[in-house]
């Protein structure tokens, strides 16, 4: 199972492959329930008409030339398969039975459930295998540093559900500008890993957990090379699941039926789809053909083997818009936007936005702390250009402590026209 549509770098930032992103400076720079608590308030967002405020249609953010954004539908089939989610839509339930230009702006605010990801809009990066013809009854191979190799019926697992979590999945190759739609959220239920574990017994130089999966390699993949596996400390998994149920039903086909691994604050290419091997190694294991592949597009350690050497595929705070409203107030045109904010260790919320290189930085208007950094939270902010033109959009966290790798080279930039000031 792969993950990337263009190489990155040590940061986990994009360089290279089907898409290029240059150096920021050398183009036109060119809650969870807590959060829905927030959301309630009106200040949220900033979108209430106030006074003679006239909302009049939603600005595409778009990179000059390209085609609109290929969302909601699938493309390709295994490894290379694609499904992008709008991000436009979230927050709204509603958007995806009316006119894009008609969004209700306070929708959000009214039903937070609108920030999980429906199950067939959820992005795609693998789908279901070619290769995997039998999934019931299912079995969990269990072994490698063990003192007796067992393999588990799923439905034995079952009684140890944990509660459902809600979990953003980003794909670590979320590169295309005119999107960034290989990322979603969705509630997620399951097994603890460790409830499985505790049908082993470790030898003593066990001291990893490789994870594997069933993958497609009926033939040479184009974005690709099959092996989903990938090897974590028991520190890494401490809030991990087995996941049989997404959004309150069971696992699509496309997102790991029957099984997959939940990683909260990882790379989805450390999420296993179809999940049929857990193995305990030792220290020095060599890493898996998918973290090699990580490995490589992210520029880590040339000479690394080992798993150990290798970087965790850890999804730093980031944050960017999503949509921009156009409304009149007062009489003039001024634009309201939308992002998310997610990632990270630590929950933050000193954002800062600024609309062209070597212009100021403003920070944002309304931007609730988030309850948890394992899921998006929304971001607000109203902005009235000077004038006319093209404009790109980028974010920054005015906080030293707060990693922030993608955001440092302006990532997730947003380009906008605006004709009206």
């Amino acid at each position: 199972m792969g993950f990337g549509i263009r190489s990155l770098n040590d940061a986990g930032l994009a360089t290279s492959g089907e898409a290029r992103i240059p150096k920021p400076e050398s183009r036109r720079l060119t809650r969870r329930d807590f959060l829905a608590a927030a959301l309630l308030s009106p200040v949220f967002l900033r979108q209430a008409p106030r006074g003679d405020a006239r909302f009049v249609r939603t600005i595409p953010l778009t990179v000059p030339g390209s085609p609109a954004p290929p969302v909601g539908r699938l493309l390709g089939d295994g490894l290379d398969a694609r499904l992008f989610t709008d991000l436009s839509r979230l927050g709204d339930p509603q958007s995806a039975m009316r006119p894009q230009s008609a969004i209700d702006p306070q929708s959000a605010i009214r039903n937070p459930q609108s920030l999980v990801t429906p199950n067939d809009r959820f992005f795609v990066r693998t789908a279901f295998p070619s290769t995997l013809s039998r999934t019931d009854p299912w079995t969990i191979r269990l072994g490698g540093l063990v003192d007796s190799a067992v393999a588990v019926d799923l439905r034995e697992l079952e009684p140890r559900m944990a509660a459902p979590a809600r979990v953003l999945i980003e794909c670590s190759g979320n590169a295309d500008q005119s999107n960034y739609g290989l990322m979603s959220a969705a509630d997620w239920e399951g097994i603890p890993i460790a409830a499985a574990l505790d049908r082993i017994l470790p030898s003593s130089a066990a001291s990893r957990i490789l994870v594997s999966g069933v993958d497609d390699d009926s033939r040479a993949w184009r974005t690709s090379v099959a092996g989903a596996s990938w090897i974590f400390t028991r520190d890494d998994l401490q809030r991990a699941i087995l996941a049989v149920r997404m959004n309150g039903a069971p696992l699509p086909r496309d997102h790991g039926f029957p099984v997959r691994l939940i990683v909260p604050g990882w790379y989805g290419c450390a999420c296993i789809k179809w999940v049929d091997r857990i193995d305990l190694v030792p220290d020095d294991a060599p890493a898996t053909s998918q973290m090699r592949e990580f490995a490589a597009r992210t520029h880590q350690a040339a000479g690394a083997t080992l798993a150990k050497d290798f970087t965790p595929a850890v999804i730093d705070t980031a944050a960017m818009p999503v949509r921009v409203e156009k409304w009149i107030a007062n009489g003039r045109a001024e634009y309201r936007i939308a992002g998310i904010i997610w990632g990270g260790a630590t929950p933050a919320n000193a954002l800062s936005i600024r609309f062209r290189s070597g212009q100021a930085w403003t920070r944002v208007d309304t931007c609730p702390l988030p309850a948890s950094t394992q899921t998006w939270s929304l971001w607000s902010h109203t902005w009235r250009p000077s004038e006319p033109g093209r404009y790109q959009i980028v974010l920054r966290v005015d906080d030293p402590a707060i990693r922030t790798r993608r955001l440092d080279i302006f990532f997730y930039v947003r380009e906008i026209q605006i004709d009206e000031v």
